[in-house]
């Protein structure tokens, strides 16, 4: 008996150990402030990436929404109003990104870029 309860001690603890250190994938969470500077921050380097891949002229307007979970880092999924700088007068254009940000490492990558309907 004895046995197995130092094996359940030791299953829970190493569980613990891992999502402690960030080796649990979390669900998303909602972003409960689109205009934290940490958030712009992410949001303004998925635009410039995108503007470089595309040689394209987005500018950011704002955060509409967005959710972070962590996996080997942070990875923020964010609901931006764009618009383009070569089409002023046309109204903002809604865009999806997926960013992963790994600060310790100083990693910072684009995964997906979109223009999306709502």
């Amino acid at each position: 008996m004895a046995f197995k309860s130092l094996l359940i001690f030791a299953v829970v603890l190493s569980i613990l150990c891992m999502a402690a250190a960030g080796g649990l994938d979390g669900g998303w969470e909602p972003i409960k402030n689109p205009n934290d500077p940490t958030v712009v921050e992410i949001a303004k380097f998925a635009v410039a990436e995108n503007n470089k891949k595309y040689k394209a002229a987005l500018v950011l307007v704002s955060v509409e929404r967005g959710e972070t979970r962590v996996a080997a880092g942070t990875q923020y999924q964010l609901v931006l109003s764009i618009k383009d700088s070569a089409a002023a007068r046309w109204p903002p254009i809604k865009y999806l990104a997926l960013v992963w940000d790994k600060p310790q490492e100083k990693l910072r990558k684009l995964i997906r870029f979109y223009q999306i309907t709502n």
